[in-house]
Parts: structure tokens; sequence; C-alpha cells
């Protein structure tokens, strides 16, 4: 006869029960010494556990690995290839440990994702090739010419436009309209004078913001229309000297290569001279921006006699019967007696061999200095025989305006202007357009 079971002994079967591998597995991970897991605390998990019986939690085991599993992928794929070699890079030992496993298939995989990524769909690539390949479309001078002097405008249209919120025309607007202009580097001679021909056409009449606008454009284009005088090329003299002189980064070496490109474009032979051997890099400079316009340039190395290059240059544009002559010097300040001496002195050293030399005195000025632009006009010309002005930078200033007060002040020719640092972004200066332009109008 067998023995009954003491129910000590099926009592301690049943509070015994063998846990699942997962469990098991689980509990080892989270021991730092995989030391054998601690008894549970809780009796009705185990209890559940052996009721279950060896099917139900092994299959509960498969659920938890295939539902831990996608899980776990999307986290790596979240987790780009970089970021993640960047932490085990951050992590002590992490990355012996992956160059001695030869890193995982999932890793690999992700490694290569990026580059296919970066490769994209071949279709897409030669639509995004012929994009490349499709130059700009040129905008007009004129499109140009307001994009550049837009600074300018806002700055004088703004104004007139704030002050118009009367009817009629009086006198406190007439003042206010005034001032705006002279912020604006119109200078006092011309605010006085468009305001002074406004009041007594329009005072205490219903006027608009665009109708004085019109107003002072129609103005301004009679100020600027006699100077508004392109450079003419002799052709009796070969060649036709052109001296290009202003203070440092007026950008004297950008507008010769400009008007390089403007003379062989009307079919002429230029030749530069690189007279600027004080600045660092100017004789190469030049260089690149003859070679853009195909135009051979006369040079000596830094910190050689501007004077005596001048001379040689003009001896080879003779001799290889040149059309224009452009000659660069460098930059100096027209408060430095010493660096406007040295100037004079090339003018001196080029009439030995043609008297009448430099035939044209180009002085080039930056829109941004503003009203100190007049103290530059007249210091050059006592010390060079400038006879014309060319006005560079006018896209990057607000100060347009002060090309007005210059024609009303010298009565200068203006030959050229610049609105950009494009080879093409310098025009002879057309006085209507101008002035159209800085009052907003189309």
């Amino acid at each position: 006869m067998s023995e009954t079971p003491k129910p000590e002994e099926g009592k301690a079967e049943k509070e015994t029960p063998k846990r699942g591998w997962l469990s098991r597995w689980r509990s080892k991970a989270d021991s730092p010494s995989a030391a054998p897991a601690p008894e549970e605390t809780s009796e009705a998990p185990r209890a559940e556990e052996a009721e279950a019986g060896p099917e139900q939690a092994a299959a509960q085991a498969d659920q938890a690995v295939a539902q831990s599993g996608p899980e776990a992928e999307s986290d790596a794929e979240k987790k780009g290839w970089l970021s993640r070699w960047r932490s085990k890079a951050d992590s002590p030992g992490g990355t012996p440990e992956a160059e001695s496993a030869g890193g995982t298939p999932e890793l690999e995989e992700s490694e290569a994702k990026p580059e296919e990524a970066a490769a994209g769909p071949e279709p897409d690539a030669p639509e995004l090739q012929s994009d490349l390949e499709k130059e700009p479309e040129k905008k007009g001078w004129l499109s140009r010419l307001r994009e550049g002097l837009s600074k300018s405008t806002r700055r004088v249209t703004e104004s007139i436009t704030g002050l118009f919120t009367k009817k009629k025309l009086d006198q406190q607007t007439l003042d206010e309209l005034e001032d705006a202009l002279i912020q604006a580097d119109l200078g006092v001679a011309v605010a006085a004078r468009l305001v002074e021909k406004l009041g007594k056409e329009r005072f205490g009449k219903e006027v608009t913001n665009e109708e004085v606008r019109a107003d002072f454009a129609e103005d301004i284009a009679e100020i600027l229309q006699p100077v508004a005088m392109p450079l003419t090329i002799d052709p009796a003299r070969q060649p036709h000297v052109v001296l290009v002189v202003g203070v440092n980064g007026s950008g004297k070496t950008t507008t010769i290569a400009k008007l390089a490109n403007l003379y062989k474009g009307e079919g002429r032979k230029v030749m530069l001279a690189a007279g600027d051997t004080f600045r660092a890099a100017a004789v190469e400079q030049l260089k690149v921006w003859g070679d853009r316009a195909g135009v051979p340039v006369v040079s000596k190395n830094t910190g050689a006699d501007a004077a005596g290059l001048a001379y040689e240059a003009l001896e080879k544009a003779r001799a290889e019967q040149c059309d224009v002559l452009l000659i660069d010097t460098a930059g100096r300040l027209h408060n430095k007696a010493n660096l406007m001496d040295e100037l004079a002195k090339i003018v001196r050293v080029v009439r030995k061999l043609d008297p009448e030399a430099p035939h044209s005195c180009l002085l080039v000025l930056d829109a941004t200095t503003g009203q100190n632009a007049h103290a530059q006009v007249e210091t050059f010309r006592t010390m060079s025989p400038v006879d014309a002005l060319v006005l560079t930078k006018l896209d990057g200033s607000a100060k347009g305006g002060v090309l007005v007060a210059l024609a009303e002040k010298f009565k200068l020719p203006v030959v050229a202007i610049g609105v950009g640092e494009g080879i093409d972004d310098l025009r002879p200066f057309e006085a209507r357009a101008f002035a159209r332009s800085l009052m907003g109008l189309s």
C-alpha cells in the first residue's frame, strides 16, 4: 500500500513551481553578478504560473518575445547609425566590444540605409541634373537698378508716405518733407529746391504721396540730366588713357574690370595697368578680373613704383595700338597728403609720354559714405585732374540720394553707376531711370 503524501510536501510542490525561461533570463540580466534571483515575496504570481502549466507558460513567453522584438527593432531604426556610433564611442569600453564582435547584422543594415537614401531614386537624378544645369534668367538693367536702390528708396518713400495723413498740403508738411529729404542724403540745397517747387504748385491743394513722389522724380531728373554723360573714348588717341582714383575700399579695381568688359563688348582693344602696388594681392585681383574679361594686364611686384608702372603700361599700349588703357591706383584717404602727392606724381610721369594724358580721370565713390563723398571730391580734384564720377555699391546703401547732391554741387559728369558685384552690374548713368527708381516708381 502506497503511502499518502504528506500535506506539507504537496504544499511545497505547489509553492515552488518552475519559472519560465524568459523570467529567469530577465532576472539574471537585471542582476549585476548573475546570482540566483531572490525569492519573490508575492505568492499569487507563483500560483497562477503553476496552474497555467508548461504549455501556456511557453506560449506566454513566445508572445512576450514577439511583442518585445518589433519594439526593439523600431527603436533601433529610429536611431541613426551615426547617433548609435557616437553613443558607443562615448561609453567606456563600448567601441572595443563592437569591434571585437564584428558588429551585428542589424547595425550593418542600418549603416547601409543612409547611403541608399543619399543616393536617392534613380529616376529623379536626371531631373535634378537638368535643374542644376539651367542658368538663372538675367534680369534687365532697370529691374536690377530698382532692386539695387531699394534701400535708398525705402528711406525716402517711407518718410514721404508717413507725412500725408492730411488731405491738403500745408507749411508744416512741407517743412517735414524737407527734413526727410535731407535725412535721405539729397543735400540741403536739393531738398530746399524740391520742396519750394512743390509748395508753389500744390500748396493748399489735396495731394497724395504718389503725386508727391512723381513730382520729386521729375525734378530730380532735371537736376541729374546735365551730368548723365557716358565716358566717350576718343578714337584719335591710341590709347585713350583713363586714370581711376579713389579712397580705400571704394571699388576701383572691380570698376576697372567692369569698364574693361564694357569697352571690349563694344569691339575696342583694352589694356589694364595694375598700379595698386601697395595693397596685398591687389595685382592678383586685377589679373583675375582681366582673365575673366579677356584683357591683358601690365603688372609688377608688390611695392614697385606705381608711376614707373603707369609709364611702362602706356608705352606697351602704344606699341600694341590699344584703344583704351585703364590705370588702377592704390586706394588713399583724401586726408593723407603724402599719398595724394604720389597720385600727382603718376600724372606727371604719364604726361612725359603724352602731355594730354590722362585723357579721363575717374573718381570712384562708395555710395555708403554718404555726405563724406563731398570732401573726397574736393580733395581729389586738387591733386588729380578728376573730370568724372563713378558711384558704386548702390545696392548696399540707403544713401543713394547723395548722387543728386553731388550733381547739384559739383556738376561733374556721372559716367556710370554700380548696383551689384557682377561684371555686368556697372552701366552708364541714366538720369530719368535713376530718379524714378529712387522714388519707388516704375
